[in-house]
């Protein structure tokens, strides 16, 4: 009887991989997967955006695929390997899709880029030699606010040159956008 709070009402920890390693979060399992995320696990590159899954600010990957985690509640993610930004490498070594976004510089107020980041990322697990229409359509439902577009655009494109050609396949020019891509 040593504790005050009445176990019945206490959430029962739910278990999440989450980057790789193994939580219990005491969370009802109705909580948004985003809260758990960014409030228990302190992990801040999924965003609140707009809470309704409508502009990807809050965008990671469940077992490989992009989900809009303010709308998904933590217990669907019991059992699956979620990855945040976080997951996808460090400052000192960025994965190569965050290496793409910092050379082309895509970003503004960078609030987006978490979802922008996470979308192409999942594209290129599935698809590593996409088409810019398929970059197109599949960024068509992340929003920038800034107006970045251009900047995203060349990003995504570089992550597929970065996966095809390797890393070593470095230099400034971004190529095999189309010119209306670039205005």
């Amino acid at each position: 009887m040593g504790s005050s709070v009445n176990s019945s009402s206490a959430p029962h920890p739910i278990r999440l991989t989450v980057n790789g390693d193994v939580h219990d979060v005491p969370a009802a399992p109705d909580t948004a997967l985003l809260h758990v995320l960014r409030n228990d696990l302190e992990l801040n590159g999924p965003k609140y955006g707009c809470g309704l899954g409508e502009c990807g600010a809050c965008t990671v990957l469940i077992d490989g695929v992009a989900a809009r985690s303010c709308v998904i509640p933590v217990r669907a993610a019991q059992g699956r390997a979620v990855t945040t930004l976080e997951g996808l490498g460090t400052r000192q070594r960025p994965g190569t899709t965050q290496q793409a976004f910092i050379e082309c510089q895509a970003a503004q107020c960078g609030y987006c880029l978490n979802g922008m980041i996470m979308t192409v990322e999942a594209l290129l697990r599935r698809n590593p030699n996409p088409s810019e229409q398929v970059l197109r359509s599949e960024l068509h439902h992340n929003l920038c606010r800034c107006g970045t577009h251009v900047e995203i655009m060349q990003a995504a494109w570089r992550a597929v040159q970065l996966r095809t050609n390797g890393a070593a396949a470095s230099g400034a020019a971004v190529s095999g956008l189309t010119d209306e891509s670039q205005q």
